[in-house]
């Protein structure tokens, strides 16, 4: 099984589970917790990933780790069951596609705009707005600045880039002279 698959597969279940006791969103939280933890701590993630260490231990060390985070009972066992199946190395995948899955059940998206310089609330709030009306869907927007942009804004939203900075326009400009 590949692994997309495995991870898939995993998310799905964990969606389910959580959509059954009305906890999506906390279940997105808590599994994204756990999930930038892991990705902060080589150490961690390489034991609990490694074949040689008994799998009791794992799942010692894991609960451990669910405590300290303080994720609820659904998540301490759905974390157990990686151990104890050898899924731990898919945590980051299962992740991401969970928060997927979750986005769309809820009909989310999560788009991202970087601007040349700092956006006032109305214009975000506009392009925000814009963008639901494209899709249809409620926009989670997340705003950053890269003033190497030298004007203009890119959004990405469902693996799909929307260029329309000066930097771009000038690269193309650049490139249609050099052709020329």
């Amino acid at each position: 099984m590949s692994n997309s698959a495995i991870s898939i597969r995993y998310a799905k279940a964990l969606l389910n589970i959580a959509a059954e006791k009305q906890g999506v969103e906390q279940y997105a939280d808590e599994l994204a917790q756990v999930a930038t933890l892991f990705q902060r701590e080589d150490v961690l993630r390489l034991l609990l990933d490694s074949p040689t260490f008994p799998v009791e231990k794992k799942a010692a060390i894991m609960s451990d780790v669910a405590d300290k985070l303080q994720v609820g009972e659904g998540m301490k066992n759905f974390l157990g069951l990686l151990v104890e199946k050898g899924r731990v190395a898919y945590l980051a995948q299962i992740q991401q596609n969970y928060r997927k899955f979750a986005d769309e059940k809820s009909g989310l998206v999560r788009a991202s705009l970087l601007s040349a310089s700092e956006l006032s609330g109305e214009r975000t709030e506009a392009i925000k707005q814009g963008l639901e009306k494209q899709t249809g869907k409620q926009v989670v927007l997340s705003v950053d600045v890269d003033e190497s942009l030298i004007g203009g804004l890119q959004a990405e939203m469902g693996g799909k880039l929307f260029d329309g900075s000066v930097k771009t326009q000038l690269k193309r400009m650049t490139d249609t002279l050099a052709k020329g």
